[in-house]
Formats: C-alpha cells, sequence, structure tokens
C-alpha cells in the first residue's frame, strides 16, 4: 500500500506491505468547537464548579496572581488573551484595583519568554499595561519562592511565593492533551521549584494515561497539601480543545472539579491506546514531525528529535501496541542544529554523557544533581531565556522505551553519525528499514504504522 507520512517539515510518499495495520492516533477529539469563547469564559466565571463566582470570591484590597501556561503548549485558540481581559474585568467587578493584580507565566523549569513573544500570545495590550506586574516565574529565585513542607508521602512542595502571598491565585490551562497536563500540574510544576519538580519528572514518572496517573496521583497530594498549608484555595480555569485552533469546553472553579470534568470528556473520546491493535506489532512505523513544544521561538535538536519528541511524545505507543523487543521505524531528516541561547545544556548532553551512557536511569543518577544546580548555565536560565540546564537532562528520559523495544531504525537522516551516537541504525528509506526488520522478525510480522499528523512548533 502507498501512503504519506509526516517526516520534519515534509509529508513522503513511502509504499508499505499490504498487512501493516493504520493506527490514527486521538491527539485532536472529534469535538465542535465553541459557538464564542469569549461568552463560555464569562459563563464559567459567572458558574464556576465547588466556587463561587469570581466576582464574588474577591473584595476590595485584595492582592491577585492570574497565572498561565506558557507558550510551549499546542493551543493556537486565543485563550490566553480572552481569558486574561476576562478575569481582569471580573476582578475589577469585585472591587479589585488592577494595580493589585499580578500576571506571570508559569515556565516551571523551561526557559522564560521575552515580552514580545508573551504578546504573541496575551495580546499587545495586556503586556504593555501590566509593565513588570507580568513576569515569568523564576525556579532559581529563592527569594520569590516559598516552601511548604511535606506531603504524607514525602514529597516537598515549594511554590512561587505569589501562590502564598495573594489574597486569590487564579490559574489559566489552555490545553488538556489527554491526561498529560492541566489539573494540579499547572501549579505544582508550572509555579514550583526543581526542588519539587524532581519527585515526579523522573524516567518512569512521566504519563498521558487519563486513568490510574502515577504522575498526578502525585501532583494531587501536592495540590491538596498546598491548600490544606495555606487555608485557600485555587481557582482553575481549565481547557479541552478540539483541535488546536478551537476550544471545545472550558470550565472554572476548584482544581479537582475542574480536573474531573476534563477527564470526562477525555475519557469519552481517547481510546485507550493499549486497545487499538488486538494482536501486538512486531514493527512500529511512524514519522517524526518537525516539532516539540519545547522548540516554541526556537528550533528543534537532535535530542529533541529523536528522543524527546521521537520516543517521548510519540513514542508512548511503542510499549502500547508494541511487543518486547519489537522494532521501531522513524522517519526524520534530524537537521545537525543546536540553539545554544534557548536549549543551553543540550549540546553538553548530547556530547559528553550520551557518548557515556544511554540509561536514562543512569543518567538521571550519575548527572541530574550535577546539571540541575551548574552555575554557569542557571545564569543562562535565570537572565538568558535558556531552559533550566536540568532539563537537556529530562529531555532523555524517554530513553526509557529501548527497555521494551529491541531497535531503533531511522528513516532519513542527513547525517547518519547523528543516528549511530544513540545507538540507532540509520536506513536510507522507510521501505528498506522496514525490509530489515523482516528480515529480523520474519515476512509475517505484524506492522502498525502509525499515522502522526504534521505540526510545527510555535513561532
Amino acid at each position: 500500500m502507498r501512503t504519506n507520512m509526516v517526516s520534519g517539515d515534509e509529508m513522503i510518499e513511502v509504499t508499505l506491505p499490504d498487512r501493516t495495520r493504520m493506527i490514527q492516533p486521538s491527539f485532536t477529539l472529534p469535538l465542535q468547537g465553541v459557538e464564542s469563547l469569549e461568552g463560555t469564559i464569562r459563563d464559567a466565571l459567572s458558574h464556576p464548579l465547588n466556587f463561587r463566582p469570581l466576582r464574588e470570591s474577591v473584595k476590595p484590597g485584595h492582592r491577585v496572581a492570574i497565572a498561565f501556561d506558557d507558550p510551549t503548549v499546542l493551543c493556537y485558540a486565543p485563550v490566553w488573551e480572552i481569558a486574561l481581559n476576562l478575569v481582569v474585568a471580573e476582578l475589577e467587578k469585585g472591587g479589585v484595583a488592577r494595580r493589585d493584580i499580578t500576571l506571570v507565566c508559569a515556565n516551571a523549569l523551561h526557559r522564560k519568554f521575552t515580552r514580545m513573544e508573551l504578546a504573541k500570545i496575551l495580546g499587545e495590550s495586556l503586556v504593555k499595561e501590566f509593565g513588570y506586574r507580568l513576569f515569568c516565574h523564576d525556579a532559581e529565585d529563592e527569594k520569590s519562592l516559598t516552601y511548604l513542607g511535606l506531603t504524607p508521602s514525602g514529597y516537598e512542595v515549594e511554590v512561587n511565593s505569589l501562590v502564598a502571598d495573594s489574597d486569590l491565585t487564579i490559574y489559566v490551562n489552555t490545553n488538556c492533551f489527554r491526561g498529560f497536563n492541566g489539573g494540579w500540574k499547572s501549579v505544582c510544576v508550572g509555579l514550583a521549584s526543581y526542588r519539587s519538580i524532581r519527585w515526579h519528572h523522573t524516567p518512569d514518572g512521566m504519563s498521558m494515561s487519563l486513568t490510574h496517573n502515577p504522575m498526578h496521583q502525585i501532583f494531587d497530594e501536592m495540590g491538596n497539601h498546598l491548600e490544606a498549608v495555606l487555608g485557600k484555595r485555587i481557582f482553575k480555569i481549565e481547557t479541552v480543545l478540539g483541535n488546536p485552533l478551537e476550544v471545545a469546553y472550558l470550565w472554572a472553579g476548584t482544581v479537582q472539579a475542574t480536573r474531573q470534568a476534563a477527564l470526562a470528556v477525555l475519557k469519552t473520546h481517547h481510546q485507550p491506546r493499549r486497545e487499538m491493535m488486538e494482536e501486538k506489532a512486531d514493527i512500529i512505523v511512524y514519522g517524526v514531525p518537525n516539532w516539540s513544544p519545547y522548540a516554541a521561538f526556537s528550533f528543534m535538536n537532535p535530542i529533541l528529535t529523536l528522543i524527546s519528541t521521537g520516543l517521548g511524545y510519540l513514542g508512548g505507543m511503542i510499549e502500547a501496541i508494541g511487543k518486547p523487543g519489537c522494532t521501531v521505524v522513524l522517519s526524520t531528516p534530524c537537521p545537525n542544529q543546536w540553539d545554544d541561547i534557548h536549549h543551553p545544556s543540550y549540546r553538553e548532553v548530547w556530547d559528553a554523557i550520551l557518548t557515556h551512557t544511554r540509561d536514562p536511569y543512569q543518567i538521571r543518577d550519575q548527572y541530574e544533581e550535577d546539571f540541575a544546580h551548574r552555575p554557569e548555565y542557571i545564569y543562562k536560565y535565570r537572565y538568558g531565556y535558556g531552559f533550566h540546564p536540568v532539563h537537556g537532562i529530562m529531555a532523555t528520559y524517554p530513553l526509557k522505551r529501548l527497555r521494551h523495544a529491541g531497535r531503533v531504525f531511522v528513516a532519513g537522516a542527513r547525517e547518519p553519525s547523528l543516528v549511530r551516537h544513540l545507538g540507532f541504525e540509520p536506513m536510507v528509506g522507510v521501505e528498506a528499514a522496514i525490509a530489515e526488520a523482516e528480515s529480523l522478525h520474519g515476512k509475517d510480522a505484524v506492522i502498525a504504522f502509525i499515522n502522526y499528523p504534521p505540526a510545527i512548533s510555535r513561532q
């Protein structure tokens, strides 16, 4: 059979064996966009779940922090600009002075974003009006962090002091991507420090599961602890997109209530990945687009292409539908390029660490603490718009897929040496890679083609 598949910025035509099973991943939902995004948000703020209407939750003299997703989120609907303006208007109706409102980008260990970049999602008027009452979270500024102690399971909770000091904290989430983000992840990651984030950002910790998600179980415990210690609740806006351009559902209210509402919708429309094939695959084939959330206003590098996106965001299907020891065939040109301003630690991870070991558990054990505190990289995170140094380490954690997959073939890479650097095998094309895989698994090997869509990072 002949079909098209994504490969970097292009769609390429490939010939697959007729017995290939076609898998359509559910990254987007078959849902209609709301007729009026502004009307939907107004209604949510007036009728929140398990919370008083926003204007009734504040009074004159209150100081309010409004936190929002950073631009790495896969959302191209104008949620940020419309929601933030409406939230500010509702606070004014409750008596809050605009000078007592602070806007904070919840970028966690991601890089900080410039004011021009933030204007592209917030709108220029908000950026100009709020001036230096609009800023990015700094996970390394000890003076702006508040330590809230240990949860019952011993997880440390440390968040931006605005959460502790404000009379009300509001969080605007712009997209719930499967079970990965939303909920308490917004606050307990987006506004947290490495001291807190290290507990759940591990090779086995990060999960997109919609049920029994181990990562969100930790988030929930942290969030419950946070509210218990502070004696106040977070006001949350939670969003489910029908596609990256349109909002299908939006709720306001408590973190728990809005999270449950979003999960109810997502579970209805997302088929569990482990149920997509009755017989597990020997060979899994998919293309890697020139996309990563971490390439927003930047560009890809080999770690993001081959590991973070290739095995991470797209690679959950390997364990879901692949047999142990399966062969994974990726298609990507994987250009050899590095953004040393926005991803300052990545090149060292590639050159120094991945030549020594490709075991993510060993990488975490031997290198994470070192990179987490490297002063030259911390400076670039705080003042140079670079990702936190530990982010380059965490980007290698999807290499855990290699404990399930037997090998990875990469078709179409411009520089085969990049592929070999990770212990992967370069192939001239997808057809040659499948033929080689069939020589290992047999001519009757079960083949699954995952038809990932083209995508580009925010520019």
